[in-house]
């Protein structure tokens, strides 16, 4: 099997022609230079491959691991129809993205990129913090008691919070948090986890205190969070 290497917006295409079998080892060792190089970013082309055997299957699922391991993608162009079989019957189809166009293929990577470029922004969203000082009342989901009447919420984030005034849960305890959120006084109510008890000898100014994860947090739910965290952080740092 012959490849030749070529390079289009920083991703590295490889051309296949031939059979990919036994001696398909030089896919494996190409695929490799690759990534040592820097390039994660893999497009092979099927176009004039004649033929994939059982050793060649086993040599693109290592050269895909191997792209995959190092944070990578790699992706697949004009494979025809008989090799698309011999994919499938491997399982190999379910895994891998395959395109019938290079510009299809080229722009689906940019299109990860800021897929995960939004997914990193959101994720960085909901660990935001707002210190706060609001009233909350806070009970057991479970049976009557116990109840926390009129506790404060010292910060909050859109994945939970820190409670101060209240040391009757112990932890793994899923409580109900009921608040109300200024200026319009939103109702919220949320179930979470305590996952962290305030120590009165290691942390006397936390206690009583704890931390509680959200859990069940619908999305509508969530998204009030992050409006009000990110409007009074902003108004915070105008002042």
């Amino acid at each position: 099997m012959e490849i030749r290497a070529r390079q289009k917006e920083n991703i590295v295409i490889l051309d296949l022609e031939g059979r990919i079998d036994v001696d398909a080892a030089n896919l494996v060792e190409a695929v490799g230079q690759c990534v040592r190089d820097g390039y994660n970013d893999i497009l092979l082309n099927f176009e004039e491959v004649e033929f994939v055997d059982y050793f060649g299957v086993s040599a693109i699922v290592i050269a895909y691991k191997e792209v995959v391991n190092s944070n990578g993608r790699m992706k697949f162009l004009n494979l025809a129809a008989h090799i698309r079989g011999t994919l499938a019957i491997a399982g190999i189809d379910r895994v891998i993205e395959i395109y019938a166009s290079e510009d299809l293929a080229v722009n689906s990577f940019k299109e990860d990129k800021i897929i995960d470029k939004i997914k990193k922004m959101q994720l960085r969203r909901r660990f935001k913090r707002l210190p706060l000082d609001i009233k909350i009342e806070l009970k057991a989901k479970y049976g009557r008691s116990p109840v926390c009447l009129k506790v404060d919420i010292i910060n909050l984030s859109a994945v939970g919070a820190f409670i101060f005034g209240c040391d009757k849960f112990k932890l793994q305890d899923i409580v109900l948090l009921k608040m109300k959120l200024p200026p319009k006084d939103e109702e919220l109510e949320l179930e979470a986890k305590v996952v962290w008890l305030a120590d009165k000898q290691v942390q006397p100014h936390a206690h009583p205190g704890i931390g509680v994860e959200f859990c069940n947090l619908s999305s509508p739910a969530q998204q009030k969070l992050l409006e009000f965290i990110e409007r009074n952080l902003s108004f915070m740092s105008s002042e």
